[in-house]
């Protein structure tokens, strides 16, 4: 008899217990595990975004060095070519300043030479003079050889 009603009374208390956890324990418990859940999904797709975004990132990143590059090779280019304008401008000038100093230097030779040339007119016209003056020391008139001698000096 004790054993039939000691049965029903942990039965009974069993049902309390079993009715309490699913009002009480239960729906915290459910609680917890939902938004532990969701806490995962969202760790998982924020994941699955940041994958995205890395590989974005990558190719945004392959694309700007790829442009990079591509400036940088314009650039070298670019100073290339500018380096060959420069040289050959620099090549021309001092082409035209080398035939313009030449042209200064023929022009100083010609110069010197026309000096050269007068002073020995001056000088062979002197000489002549001189002699002529030495054999003709006894003629009486002078100055008609000096006009001749003159003219002498401007044929030489």
């Amino acid at each position: 008899m004790n054993i039939n009603i000691t049965l029903f009374a942990v039965a009974a208390a069993f049902a309390v217990f079993i009715w309490f956890t699913a009002h009480f324990i239960w729906p915290l418990l459910m609680n917890k595990i939902e938004e532990r859940q969701k806490r995962i999904a969202d760790g998982l797709a924020a994941a699955d975004e940041g994958k995205h975004v890395l590989v974005e990132a990558e190719r945004r990143s392959s694309a700007l060095l790829g442009e990079a590059r591509d400036r940088a090779q314009a650039v070298v280019l670019d100073s290339e070519r500018r380096a060959g304008q420069i040289l050959e401008a620099a090549k021309a000038n001092a082409k035209g300043e080398a035939e313009r100093i030449l042209a200064s230097a023929q022009e100083q030779i010609h110069q010197e030479i026309a000096k050269a040339k007068g002073q020995l007119r001056e000088q062979v016209a002197s000489l002549a003079v001189s002699g002529a003056e030495k054999i003709l020391q006894r003629e009486v008139n002078a100055s008609a050889h000096a006009d001749m001698l003159n003219r002498l000096k401007a044929q030489l």
